[in-house]
Order: structure tokens, then C-alpha cells, then sequence
């Protein structure tokens, strides 16, 4: 088994409860979950807001087994209406999900790092309302940025590229120079520039909120704040991101591992 292949799904799980919290926040969803995809294993679910109960706790899922299984398997969301009568599906998990939880409406997006599915996020109601469009958007900002920020190198491996740069500008020999330079590259090149800190927890909940594409009205909405007041908050993040627009704020705040 590769290191990549060891790292991923422990660097999934360890950012995995954060974005599921977002997912939650910014859907409105009662229910939200997910797990991570190891080589092996499979899709094992492990984090969990809304739930009813334990009993999806530890929940291995097969491609192509499920909701979440047959959207691994397809590469993209799969979201029923209801999920105990749908024929999208295979139903072995029926007791879990539709007597013991008693969802109806639920969706799984998978969360895809270069061609392969590392994990999936869940979300689901109850009663007789469905999933609707603007929350399969919305996690697809989620999963999309979850990505990203899994294919970025981890904060010592950026400290060695970094380290590794200096190396190489001390090296005399040309062809020494030139290979440390070479592999400096191959591993993931230029580092990323540390960008300064300090953003408040105000300054991050905005941040986060608009990062899954949601406009002012609708961060102040979540927050309980006015759009003045939320338009402040990113005005502060900017600057002290040293960007000039809320796009590159969330790129650069995810950079340091604040987002």
C-alpha cells in the first residue's frame, strides 16, 4: 500500500467533522454525515450530526452497495426522494437508514482527489420535505473545496519544500543545483507563502459560509448578523489575508489551514 494511499483517508477523517459542521450550517439539513474511503475497507461512515442513534455508526459500504456505495461507484452525487422505495439503490441498509434514523430525502456526494473517491458526505431529511437543488450545490462547493484542500501538501511537507529550496540555493555544482531543483519540483513545487494569522472566529464563519458560495444576505441569515456587519467581517479577513477580494480570502485562508 502507497503512503498516499495510508495519508489520505487519516487527513480525510481529521478534517471530516469541520466540513460536515459547514455542511450542516450552510444546508439547513437536520442531518448530516459521512465517512472516508480506505483501500480495503471501503466507504466506513464515522461522523455524524442529526442522527438518531448509533446504528450507522461503523457502517461499511461496498461500490456500488447503497446510496453512498452507488455514488462511488458513479463517480458523482446520487440523491432519492425517498429512499425506501427508490430503485436507484440496493437496499441492505434499510433497517439502519429508513427504521431506525427514518430518513427519507437523502443525498451522497463523494469527495474525489485525482480520479478517486476518498470519502463521502451525506445529508438527509426527515418527514415529507426532499433535498432540494440549492443544498446539492452546496455540497458540491463543500466537496469541492474538501478536495483541494486534501491534494494540497501537508504543512511539513511544505516546511521540507521549503527547506528544500534553500538547500538547492546553496549548492555550487550546476548539475547538483539543478537536480535538487528538479526534485524540488516533482514533489509539489514552489511551496505555498505563509500568509499571516489572526483571523477572528467571526472573521472565520463568514469565510467558511461564503466559501460554499453563500452571499452576504444569507451569511448574515446563518449568523444572526446584519450584511453590514458580515461585510465587515470579510473586509477584516481580506486585509489581514492581504487579498482584495472574498474569493482569494477563502483561497488564502485555506492555505494556512484555517478554513
Amino acid at each position: 500500500m502507497s503512503e498516499t494511499a495510508k495519508v489520505l483517508p487519516e487527513r480525510f477523517l481529521a478534517l471530516l467533522p469541520q466540513r460536515l459542521d459547514m455542511l450542516r450550517r450552510a444546508t439547513g439539513l437536520p442531518v448530516v454525515f459521512g465517512g472516508a474511503v480506505s483501500p480495503g475497507r471501503g466507504l466506513v461512515l464515522s461522523n455524524f450530526f442529526g442522527t438518531a442513534g448509533n446504528s450507522l455508526n461503523g457502517l461499511r459500504i461496498a461500490a456500488g452497495r447503497g446510496l453512498g456505495g452507488t455514488a462511488i461507484a458513479m463517480g458523482t452525487a446520487v440523491r432519492v426522494n425517498d429512499y425506501a422505495s427508490t430503485r436507484a439503490i440496493t437496499h441492505e441498509f434499510d433497517q439502519m437508514v429508513v427504521v431506525d434514523e427514518r430518513l427519507t430525502s437523502v443525498f451522497a456526494y463523494p469527495v474525489t482527489v485525482r480520479g478517486a473517491v476518498c470519502g463521502v458526505l451525506y445529508g438527509a431529511v426527515r418527514g415529507q420535505t426532499t433535498v432540494g437543488d440549492r443544498s446539492i450545490r452546496t455540497a458540491a462547493a463543500i466537496a469541492q473545496g474538501f478536495a483541494g484542500d486534501l491534494d494540497m501538501p501537508s504543512l511539513h511537507t511544505q516546511a521540507a519544500l521549503r527547506e528544500l529550496s534553500e538547500v538547492a540555493k546553496l549548492v555550487r555544482d550546476p548539475v547538483l543545483r539543478e537536480r535538487l531543483r528538479k526534485v524540488h519540483r516533482d514533489l509539489g513545487g514552489e511551496a505555498p507563502v505563509a500568509v499571516p494569522t489572526g483571523l477572528t472566529p467571526r472573521e472565520l464563519d463568514t469565510l467558511r459560509l461564503a466559501a460554499v458560495g453563500a452571499s452576504n444576505r444569507e451569511i448574515a441569515a446563518e449568523l444572526g448578523l446584519s450584511a453590514e456587519t458580515v461585510k465587515a467581517y470579510l473586509r477584516g479577513a481580506m486585509r489581514k489575508l492581504g487579498v482584495h477580494n472574498r474569493t482569494a480570502a477563502v483561497h488564502a485562508a485555506r492555505s494556512t489551514g484555517a478554513l
